[in-house]
């Protein structure tokens, strides 16, 4: 099992920057993805963006140019840097660790909210 734990969320104003952390311990894999997805009230929880253990990345299309997902291997720990905020970026985000090998093998980190004022 992989434990995940999200830091650097907060309240920002529109057009603010955050960068969240989210830190893996555990049993990990060598093969992974690391990701983050969001949920704001009401809502689904969505994907934000996606790393390979060789660094492939995806995003979702409302964040690509404004979010950058990149990873430290060396520390297990994925970041999540978030420029140009909007008050429709307000969600909890969680951190999400993925075996690629085996896909049953997931975990979620607890989350962290994010707040954009207006």
């Amino acid at each position: 099992q992989v434990q995940l734990v999200e830091s650097g969320g907060g309240l920002v104003q529109t057009g603010g920057s955050l960068r969240l952390s989210c830190v893996a311990s555990g049993s990990i894999s060598s093969a992974n993805k690391m990701g983050w997805y969001r949920q704001a009230p009401g809502k689904q929880r969505e994907l934000v963006a996606t790393i390979t253990d060789d660094g492939r990345t995806t995003y979702a299309g409302s964040m690509k140019g404004r979010f950058t997902i990149s990873r430290d291997n060396a520390k297990n720990t994925v970041y999540l840097q978030m420029n140009g905020l909007k008050p429709e970026d307000t969600a909890v985000y969680y951190c999400n660790f993925r075996n690629t090998i085996d896909y049953t093998k997931t975990s979620w980190g607890q989350g962290t909210q994010v707040t954009v004022s207006s």
